[in-house]
């Protein structure tokens, strides 16, 4: 059979054919670089693995290794705290230690004047006895208030008032029974 003999079907067959032979090298050369690629991949994988896990190693044996520094920092933290309560509990001794024998000092100190003056007075040994344990109490308590109160910052405004609350709460402070200030003593007079 001759090329120009050929019918048209000869020639579409010719043609599918070429077209198949065609398809299958490209096929086959896409299929190679394909492999080739998956091969690349697959060393790179491999690459990786050998490469990380000694990371992974040595992380987890730093995470290990900061634990244990955790941990002794745990037991400084417990340490300190402990040595800050022992610390409160015998700045606390101490101050009551102190503050007690000057309250009853302070106490015994307005509790004599008031009693005296009272007893100058009246010339009544029993009143001038609950005169005195009244100003020891007062004397007392008023302590402990300006202790309580000492380390503590003013409020915004009463910088001032502290200082006339003060000197209201002496100029209030009551006199013993018969010792009643005069118009003239006060200050009120004209």
């Amino acid at each position: 059979m001759s090329i120009v003999a050929s019918s048209a079907g000869d020639v579409l067959d010719y043609a599918l054919a070429v077209f198949f032979v065609g398809s299958g090298l490209g096929l086959a050369y896409m299929l190679v670089r394909m492999g080739g690629t998956f091969a690349q991949l697959s060393s790179f994988i491999r690459g990786a693995e050998r490469d990380a896990l000694p990371v992974v190693v040595k992380a987890g044996g730093t995470v290990d290794r900061v634990n244990d520094q955790l941990d002794k920092l745990d037991v400084v933290t417990d340490s300190a705290v402990s040595m800050a309560d022992n610390a409160d509990t015998a700045v606390r001794a101490v101050s009551t230690a102190i503050t007690t024998p000057v309250k009853k000092v302070t106490g015994l100190a307005a509790g004599v004047s008031h009693g005296a003056s009272a007893f100058r007075a009246r010339r009544d040994f029993g009143a001038a006895m609950k005169v005195a344990k009244d100003a020891s109490a007062r004397r007392q308590s008023e302590l402990d208030e300006e202790l309580r109160t000492a380390g503590r910052e003013p409020s915004a405004g009463s910088t001032g008032q502290s200082a006339q609350a003060a000197g209201a709460s002496a100029a209030s402070e009551p006199a013993p029974e018969g010792m009643q200030p005069s118009a003239e003593s006060s200050g009120t007079s004209a």
